[in-house]
């Protein structure tokens, strides 16, 4: 039998209302912001599910901080939390939510410019150089 964890559903993906809306930035800053969601969403994206699993394939990762990190993305709607089986042992498996895949390809376009300035691809004319904008001005005259 397929139980799904009704706080799956605690923060809806599809929103109607405007002031309702998730605030992605913020989610993104919150996600991207710890050095083990990348890792975690993209073994997720990969076809890891179970927890076990992910926590193998993290080396240095904590059970802990890994539990952090999904329950996070849970509330975000960026995974889906299924619980199979009736009785302990029970089997938990995550997936990547239909807005989790959307948020993957943020990720990965992150990876790619990463990718294009490591190999040279972007010039150093074309990216901001910090002495580039003077210091307190924010506007210019």
């Amino acid at each position: 039998m397929v139980h799904k964890d009704p706080s799956a559903h605690a923060i809806p993906v599809t929103v109607t209302d405007a002031s309702t809306a998730i605030p992605v930035a913020s989610m993104v800053e919150s996600i991207v912001g710890c050095k083990w969601s990348v890792g975690l969403l993209r073994l997720l994206a990969d076809g890891c599910s179970r927890p076990s699993a992910l926590l193998r394939a993290s080396t240095g990762l904590s059970a802990k901080v890994m539990n952090e990190r999904l329950r996070k993305m849970l509330r975000f709607g960026i995974v889906r939390r299924t619980v199979l089986g009736d009785k302990p042992p029970v089997e938990v498996e995550y997936v990547l939510t239909s807005f989790g895949r959307r948020f993957i390809g943020i990720i990965e376009e992150v990876r790619r410019l990463q990718e294009a300035v490591d190999n040279g691809a972007i010039s150093e004319s074309a990216t901001v150089r910090r002495d580039a904008v003077p210091r307190g001005r924010l506007t210019s005259r």
